[in-house]
This record gives structure tokens, C-alpha cells and sequence, in this order.
């Protein structure tokens, strides 16, 4: 089952470390980055290296600071099975670097500007990046737009990137209007629409939200057993309701029935 939900936690707030990792969240993110201020950053990796020393029953990832070699080898050497978040990804030859300091962990690359979604199909592609995903404020920030039609644009060029290169569908960007719900709700709706897979949270209170968006309905799973059943043997068949169906389909149903 692919995760749906991540959650961010600020590396200076250790407080809230556990508080993450019981909040539901498929994927604790541990963030060194754009959540702690400079003066701090050195506190967060102590406090995420310390935290890792005794990883809890939940994934985890650490989003490290650009260029930050020291941050990655630290990580490294606490032994946890943990993925590594890149910020401001923009060419897969800067991937090579950083891949031989994380040893074998895996990456999530992260495309924040014009020329790194001109470059994610390459980025996507390195071996290993085991995901791309849009830090879409940067990007909009980077555009000059952040129009319906401009984040629509950036989420299916992503989208193709990670598909081309046998990745699962990306996961949609943090929604920063915490309390605004609805919102989130609408947005999400959104980005599942157009293919993309699950959503990162920056509170415990999006994580319900995101999950009921991405929960099949009772119409999905019936359609997906439907389809699964009759093309049990291949070839072309027709469900009960008079749809045609073939192989093509199956991959949708299987991932509707893997949620």
C-alpha cells in the first residue's frame, strides 16, 4: 500500500517528534530546512539525530538543507532506515554527489524552480531518486503565478516525469492555509483528479482531510473487483453494467484496491 499522508515536523521542535509520529501520518518528515530558522539549524540535526537513535514504528524522512553534506553524513551514521528529502533539485548531475553520501538511502527529489521541472523527467530518472515531488510555493514564487491553470500545469508535468521513469505518482505540496479545510479539501480533490497520489501536511489536523480525499468509494472498489474478476483470464470483457474493459484497465483497479 503506497503512503497518502506525510507530515511535516520542524527539526527544532522535538516537542512535537512523537506528537508526529502518532498523529496518523503514513511518513514522518523530520524538516532541517525552510521550518527552522538559521540560527537553529545545528539544534535540529542534534535533535533528529538523537530522535533516530530510536526510530518509532512509523516511516521516516529528513528534509536536509541544500548542499548540507554534513547533515546527510550525520543522518547516515545513525544506521535508521530513513529517507532523505533534497530541496531545490534542478539538475540530475548535482543527484550524483549527493547520492554517494547518502549510501544507499533513498531520495526524494525536490522541484522547486522553472528549470528543475524543465529538467524532472532526468531527474526522475536517476537511480536513486525513489521520488520526485513540487515544493509549488517556490515554484509559483519562481513563475511569478500561482494560477490555477500555472499549478495545474507544473502538477501533470511531474506527474509524467515520475510515471516515465517508473515512479509512483508524486505526492501533492504541503497546503499552507492550515485552517482553511475546505480548501484543502477542494485543492486536493484537485490534484487527485489530475493523477497525482497522496499529500504532505504541515498539521496533524490535514491528515484526515487528505485521507478521506484519496479513500476510494464504494463505486471505485466495486468497479475495481469488477474488472480484476473479469479479466481474470486476459482478452476483452464486458461488466455487468455494459462496460467494455481490457488489460489497460488493470493497473487503475489494482491501485484502487490497494489503498
Amino acid at each position: 500500500m503506497s503512503a497518502l499522508t506525510a507530515l511535516y515536523v520542524p527539526g527544532d521542535r522535538p516537542d512535537r517528534f512523537d506528537k508526529a509520529a502518532a498523529s496518523g501520518a503514513d511518513i514522518v518528515i523530520l524538516d532541517l530546512e525552510d521550518a527552522v530558522p538559521d540560527r537553529s539549524k545545528g539544534e535540529a540535526l542534534a535533535n533528529a539525530v538523537t530522535w533516530l537513535a530510536s526510530p518509532p514504528r512509523v516511516a521516516v524522512q529528513v528534509r536536509v538543507n541544500s548542499g548540507a553534506a554534513h547533515e546527510i553524513r550525520a543522518i547516515r551514521a545513525t544506521g535508521a532506515n530513513v529517507g532523505l528529502r533534497i530541496p531545490k533539485v534542478d539538475d540530475a548531475r548535482k543527484l550524483d554527489a549527493v547520492a554517494y553520501l547518502a549510501d544507499g538511502l533513498p531520495l526524494t527529489a525536490l522541484i522547486e524552480s522553472a528549470r528543475g521541472l524543465e529538467a524532472a523527467a532526468s531527474i526522475a530518472a536517476h537511480p536513486a531518486v525513489h521520488e520526485i515531488a513540487l515544493g509549488e510555493s517556490d515554484l509559483a514564487s519562481d513563475l511569478g503565478s500561482a494560477d490555477d491553470l500555472v499549478r495545474d500545469h507544473m502538477r501533470v508535468r511531474l506527474l509524467v516525469a515520475a510515471r516515465s521513469a517508473g515512479l509512483a505518482a508524486p505526492m501533492l505540496s504541503a497546503y499552507p492555509a492550515i485552517q482553511d479545510l475546505e480548501g484543502l479539501r477542494t485543492d486536493t480533490e484537485r490534484g487527485r483528479s489530475l493523477g497525482l497520489r497522496g499529500r504532505v501536511a504541515v498539521h496533524p489536523k490535514q491528515i484526515p482531510v487528505i485521507k478521506a480525499v484519496f479513500a476510494p468509494s464504494e463505486e471505485e472498489l466495486t468497479w475495481a473487483r469488477a474488472v480484476i474478476d473479469a479479466l481474470e483470464n486476459g482478452g476483452v470483457a464486458t461488466l455487468p453494467d455494459g462496460q467494455m474493459v481490457d488489460p489497460a484497465m488493470l493497473g487503475r483497479a489494482q491501485a484502487i484496491l490497494a489503498c
